[in-house]
């Protein structure tokens, strides 16, 4: 039987993705060493793309001077997925954990990632979902309200997973988000709204 377990919660504001980036690494490498315990990066980035490592960059639609121009930043990373945007009013997570320590699979803890979105989701009254097979991440009728992309190395995860609060959509206009050309993105806001005024009807 598993003993108890603990986790540290980092709440970080707005941070720079780079910045957040080494910090995952340092973080991860210390807890392989078991330095620290199990650790939650909770934060928002300014304006930011990134790629996964399978590097498709044919997903980015306008040119890297473009980007700069509307005040976003682009990052290579290790994670897995596509292309995808981080920004404002988007809630990330970023668990450093020891799968082994909590006896989980790559494929589980990624459908954990999945339910802890759908259930915030419905706090709100949007019935949300998991996506097809090939589509990661969460959606409500077709359209995406939260992505995932993790790294797992000796057991340890990183990156992790972004849930669309009210970010600006109009900056998934410049990408093929996650890879999906003929899928929308939304937001809770959206939907939330869109649920309320529903129910007025």
């Amino acid at each position: 039987m598993r003993g108890p377990r603990s986790i540290e919660i980092w709440k970080m504001g707005v941070v720079n993705y780079f910045e957040t980036l080494k910090l995952q690494q340092k973080l991860a490498s210390e807890r392989k060493l078991n330095k620290i315990s199990d650790t939650l990066l909770s934060l928002q980035h300014p304006p930011t793309y990134t790629l996964g490592k399978r590097r498709t960059d044919h997903n980015i639609l306008v040119s890297e001077a473009e980007l700069k121009a509307i005040g976003a930043e682009l990052h290579y990373t290790e994670r897995g997925g596509d292309v995808t945007f981080h920004g404002p009013h988007q809630a990330i997570l970023y668990p450093i954990i020891s799968l082994r320590d909590i006896g989980l699979g790559a494929r589980k803890y990624v459908e954990n990632l999945e339910s802890t979105m759908i259930e915030l989701s419905s706090l709100y009254g949007v019935e949300a979902c998991a996506g097809k097979a090939g589509e990661t991440g969460v959606w409500v009728d077709g359209r995406k309200i939260g992505a995932i992309g993790v790294r797992i190395s000796s057991g340890i995860t990183s990156h992790g997973l972004a849930f669309n609060i009210s970010p600006d959509l109009d900056y998934f206009k410049h990408i093929v988000p996650c890879g999906i050309a003929d899928k929308e993105v939304t937001s809770l806001q959206k939907e939330y709204i869109s649920e309320d005024q529903t129910k007025q009807l």
